[in-house]
């Protein structure tokens, strides 16, 4: 919900340009310009702007051919932009949850969780095949501001493919939250579901390969 307000008080171009980088381990100011079909110059303040608020650094990134280009990344300043669950609160009540009621109380109620927010999706998804299904969920992700999308790929997978996991700060310590959301993805979906990650510059790209 708070993705979505942002994204209609926010300026639009900031936005689209915070919301391309979050999908990228960064991009030059050509590369922004040419994804959002936006003036080199328009782009390039705008990116100048955003580092100074902090949101945004630089660095020459190696190029095969020719001095390597400055391209943009978003600041761990960004993060708050993207939801997240209350991390320092949850993590607190799970550790207290297991210190009152054994140490395997939180993976129950990490169970329940997931349980009850898969019902909740499973009434919400809509789509008489698979792929209508997974793309109809991969939207109400991208809502709440997971930065998902589905497609299938060039040999013919399918999966659905998210920049920012709510559950990130939480994993640290509780790794297996993790199999528990693939889990609630391939129950909702009545397929089977593998979930891969990829980190660079800090930045988190998450696929769930679908079967």
């Amino acid at each position: 919900m708070f993705f979505k307000v942002l994204r209609d008080i926010a300026k639009p171009q900031w936005f689209n340009i915070i919301s391309t980088l979050k999908k990228s381990t960064g991009l030059s100011v050509a590369e922004l310009s040419e994804s959002l079909g936006m003036s080199y110059m328009g782009i390039k303040q705008h990116c100048v702007e955003l580092h100074k608020r902090g949101y945004l650094d630089t660095w020459r990134r190696p190029k095969a051919i020719g001095r390597p280009e400055k391209a943009y990344r978003l600041t761990n300043k960004a993060e708050p932009l993207f939801v997240e669950l209350g991390a320092e609160f949850v993590l607190g009540l799970l550790k207290n949850v297991d210190k009152t009621y054994g140490a395997s109380a939180a993976e129950k109620l990490l169970f329940g969780y997931f349980h009850e927010i898969g019902a909740k999706y499973q009434k919400r998804v809509k789509g008489e095949t698979l792929y209508d299904k997974a793309v109809s969920f991969s939207k109400i992700r991208d809502l709440e501001g997971c930065l998902s999308s589905c497609e299938i790929d060039s040999e013919g997978l399918m999966k659905i493919t998210e920049y920012h996991s709510p559950y990130r700060s939480i994993s640290s310590e509780y790794p297996m939250i993790y199999r528990m959301e693939e889990q609630m993805i391939a129950k909702v979906l009545g397929a089977n579901v593998s979930r891969n990650e990829e980190e660079a510059s800090g930045l988190l790209k998450c696929e769930f390969n679908i079967n």
